[in-house]
């Protein structure tokens, strides 16, 4: 199965605050706000939801066609994705703009504030995806992930004249489009992922119903931080997917991504929704733990421990051959006990 994955590509900026956002807010003062939060730590890792979710494709076997816009300062991003499998021809490079910019801070609570400079990512309202198919082959399913609004609209138009199933991740960027948008871009996919709070937004921008929904959509897959994954289609029970334990928390950012890598990964190759969804789960704990949205390490050994101790050997058993394009598969051992769940909410 052949993937395109459409959407932002950025240097993340990630500082730890050794306290909680929450104790330095007063709540009769939140119309002046003026704080500045002393980070003990500070990591600058590779990002941008579209590279991550590439990049988590292409660890897991496939690979993914990444299509973005990026900056003067990409070559050695380029590089980096090149080596670890991802498809990079089609990425547009600025002639005059650096590569989007991901600023985050971290307190103690995993809670987060963030500032995002779209940059080079401006520029991705340009891509026609005509020409990417033209280049590259047909493509069986296009993820529209977060990005230029006007390059998300432009995607899913592009995907429904060429008859290319798409998946839509309004994610981050629902907070800017309008109703009409956001119906453009949910109505006819074949997969929709948003997080517990974007479902609500999600209903509140389109002024549909959980049902008027899932009968424009294929399947609505939610996730619910630590409580796993919600699957809704049309006529169906909804299925929920409890999430993998995490021996510990590192740094949250990009563990939705990686669920949605781990979940494509699944339905690449035909598996069924359950088992796809505990494929993006196992990974999404590995982002967890680690700092940095593509720096994780990762095995296939690794994968089946947690998925056996989360799931059970049966449901590991299925899913490990196709791991084959992961090292070290030698049967599953080593399990884990519960010290946590992977929040897996994008």
């Amino acid at each position: 199965m052949r993937i395109a994955v459409t959407g932002s590509i950025a240097t993340d900026h990630l500082l730890t605050f050794p306290g909680r956002f929450a104790d330095q807010l007063l709540a009769d003062r939140l119309e002046n706000v003026s704080l500045s939060f002393l980070a003990d730590a500070m990591e600058v890792r590779r990002g941008g939801v579209a590279a991550n979710i590439a990049f988590g494709l292409a660890r897991l076997g496939l690979a993914p066609v990444l299509v973005g816009a990026a900056g003067l300062d990409f070559a050695d991003y380029q590089v980096w994705l090149k080596q670890h499998g991802v498809v990079v021809d089609h990425v547009r490079i600025s002639d005059t703009l650096h590569t989007a910019r991901f600023v985050c801070t971290t307190d103690l609570d995993q809670n987060q504030i963030a500032t995002f400079y779209a940059g080079a990512m401006a520029e991705a309202r340009e891509i026609d995806l005509r020409e990417v198919i033209a280049r590259t082959g047909p493509l069986d399913l296009v993820l529209v992930s977060p990005d230029d609004p006007d390059a998300m609209l432009r995607h899913v138009r592009a995907c429904r004249e060429l008859g290319v199933p798409f998946a839509a991740d309004p994610s981050q960027q629902l907070a800017r489009l309008d109703g009409e948008q956001v119906r453009e871009l949910v109505d006819g996919a074949r997969f929709l992922f948003t997080n517990e709070y974007e479902t609500a937004l999600l209903l509140e921008k389109t002024g549909w119903t959980e049902a008027e929904v899932l009968d424009r959509v294929g399947t609505w897959v939610t996730t619910l931080a630590a409580d796993g994954v919600a699957i809704g289609s049309a006529g169906q029970p909804v299925l929920s997917v409890p999430a993998v334990p995490a021996a510990s928390v590192a740094d949250p950012t990009g563990v939705g991504d990686a669920f949605r890598a781990g979940f494509l990964a699944g339905i690449a190759r035909d598996w069924p929704l359950e088992r796809s969804a505990r494929l993006g789960c196992a990974l999404a704990t590995t982002v967890l733990e680690s700092v940095g949205t593509q720096e994780y390490p990762l095995s296939a050994q690794a994968l089946l421990d947690r998925l056996a101790a989360a799931y059970g050997t049966g449901p590991a058993d299925e899913i490990a051959p196709g791991l084959t394009g992961i090292s070290g598969i030698t049967g599953i051992s080593g399990i884990t006990g519960d010290a946590g769940s992977a929040e897996v909410g994008g």
